[in-house]
């Protein structure tokens, strides 16, 4: 087993920490594969994405961006060359560069949950 930890302090405040967080899973989910959940909270999100041989999360804060995640055996062997593209895919979003940038897209297949589970349940009936 591999881990990955990544830590990035940032300027944007939440509400733009959330929407640099939802562009993260987005590509995460488009480019890997990815299976991203979005958990909002109140003074903070949490993104969790999973795939074959692959778990973590993404904490996002007002403050900062903390990425962890657990690689697989067969996944492990490229740890570093992951733990780069990552890093890299994550600095252009937190500087607002040209993967941060685009088109408008289609609504994403990211799932989005709230901690308060039972205002979320009375919103669907």
């Amino acid at each position: 087993m591999a881990d990955i930890n990544i830590h990035r302090a940032h300027r944007l405040g939440l509400a733009q920490a959330r929407k640099t967080a939802f562009r993260w899973a987005e590509q995460a989910e488009a480019k890997f594969g990815m299976e991203c959940t979005v958990i909002e909270g109140d003074d903070n999100d949490v993104v969790e994405f999973t795939r074959s041989g692959v778990d973590g999360k993404l904490v996002i804060t007002a403050d900062a961006f903390d990425l962890t995640a657990r690689l697989g055996l067969l996944v492990g062997v490229f740890r570093q060359r992951i733990e780069s593209e990552i890093e890299e895919n994550l600095d252009a979003l937190l500087a607002g560069g040209v993967a941060a940038k685009g088109k408008a897209k289609a609504a994403p297949k990211t799932a989005v949950k709230a901690k308060a589970a039972p205002a979320a349940a009375a919103k669907k009936r």
